[in-house]
């Protein structure tokens, strides 16, 4: 099952990222700690070329001087979201370690040969190379093949030319619980509705996608049994996924992340059926759903992988409610730690709140929720860090209505 789920999700991912820009991969100047963020937007400008720096992988691979990359595809570390929170990751890094250096490569086409392609074209000239997406799974015979390089690949584990899914001593490999940043979404969503209706809104049904929705739908059920609150999760037929099994999962799903005109169709239709708070999960085709947000009256949203306060922006208000979140950043830069500190270990992690890797935004200020809906938030935290709560996902056997914690 597990070959055959990452071979179909390897296919879809294929066809869904080949709607990216043409033209062929970017390597960008190396950031150092005295650069930092201020030429991250300059470095994104810089097309095409050979990296910057090209001495030998490998000679830094223990200590401070480390040579890394950070390579996405098909858009850049400037994407406000999921790439961007790993180069800040790494930019903290470089912070305490002033000696080494980071430099973006972009692979603008998305397509998952041509992303592999863009790690190979760089291997030999540096010490780390950080791959963000699902895209870079099949790095594994790349990593085989240059053992002095460490890789540390986000949201996905390395595979085999066959799909198989391996573990290499040099590739720190993370996967998160997307279920429990879901099941924080819906409570909060669940306590915070006027109108008792709510709902989530997807790109495509792949696992981890899946993964929000259940997580979301299980976070209402446990609000509406523990919490006192009285809340509808409101799904439209038309917009319901299919997973990589060809199971039909429900929800609403725009049918890729990178279509806002549907996306802001799915979202308006939603608000039209009443709900007034929508767990955004699409990647670019949640732009639609939070302009329908926007342009409605008493609508929010809730935010996905990382805090995306700055993006509810809507003149002087703000749409979003609080944020689910992939502590994807925090785990880089522990990683990089161990690689400087040489205490660096391979492996394929799942992480979750019991490493405070997933969570929700509530720092004053990022958030709109209320003191009470944070403090049943913070409980509800501590049970699924135990293992009290174990909110449904799309392959763990559990399901929204029937999940350790709620009965």
């Amino acid at each position: 099952m597990k070959k055959m789920i990452s071979w179909m999700m390897a296919m879809a991912m294929a066809g869904a990222l080949l709607t990216g820009c043409g033209g062929g991969g970017a390597s960008q100047e190396p950031t150092t700690a005295a650069a930092g963020k201020e030429d991250q937007g300059k470095a994104e400008e810089s097309q095409g070329g050979a990296p910057a720096e090209s001495e030998a992988a490998g000679s830094g691979a223990e200590g401070s001087a480390l040579k890394i990359a950070i390579v996405s595809s098909p858009s850049g570390v400037d994407d406000g979201s999921f790439n961007e929170d790993n180069y800040n990751g790494i930019l903290a890094f470089i912070e305490s370690h002033p000696d080494a250096t980071v430099t973006p490569v972009r692979e603008e086409t998305g397509d998952t040969a041509a992303a592999v392609q863009a790690v190979q074209d760089i291997v030999a000239d540096y010490d780390v190379i950080v791959c963000c997406g699902f895209q870079f799974a099949a790095i594994g015979a790349i990593a085989n093949d240059n053992p002095d390089v460490k890789f540390l690949l986000v949201d996905s584990y390395p595979s085999d030319a066959e799909g198989t899914e391996v573990a290499c001593d040099n590739v720190y490999a993370m996967q998160f619980k997307e279920q429990e940043s879901g099941f924080f979404a819906g409570i909060a969503a669940a306590l915070e509705t006027q109108t008792g209706k709510v709902a989530v809104v997807n790109g495509i049904a792949y696992p981890s996608n899946v993964n929000y929705q259940y997580g979301f739908e299980s976070g209402v059920n446990y609000a509406n049994a523990k919490l006192g609150a009285s809340a509808e999760v409101v799904e439209i037929a038309s917009y319901a996924g299919t997973d990589v099994t060809n199971a039909n999962v429900g929800g609403n799903y725009v049918g890729s992340f990178a279509d806002e005109a549907t996306g802001k169709v799915v979202g308006k239709a939603l608000i039209d059926e009443g709900c007034d708070i929508i767990f955004v999960a699409a990647g670019g085709s949640g732009n639609g759903v939070f302009t329908a947000a926007k342009e409605a009256t008493g609508v929010k949203v809730i935010g996905c992988d990382v805090d995306q306060y700055d993006d509810g922006a809507n003149g002087s208000e703000n749409i979003i409610l609080t944020s689910g979140l992939k502590v994807m950043g925090m785990n880089v830069e522990k990683q990089l730690n161990a690689i400087a500190d040489g205490g660096f270990a391979g492996g394929n992690e799942l992480l979750g709140a019991d490493t405070d890797s997933t969570g929700y935004v509530k720092e004053d200020g990022r958030h709109q929720m209320s003191a009470e809906t944070v403090a049943k938030l913070d409980e509800a935290y501590g049970l699924v860090k135990d293992g009290t709560i174990v909110p449904a996902a799309n392959f763990n056997d559990i399901q929204p209505d029937d999940f350790p914690g709620l009965k």
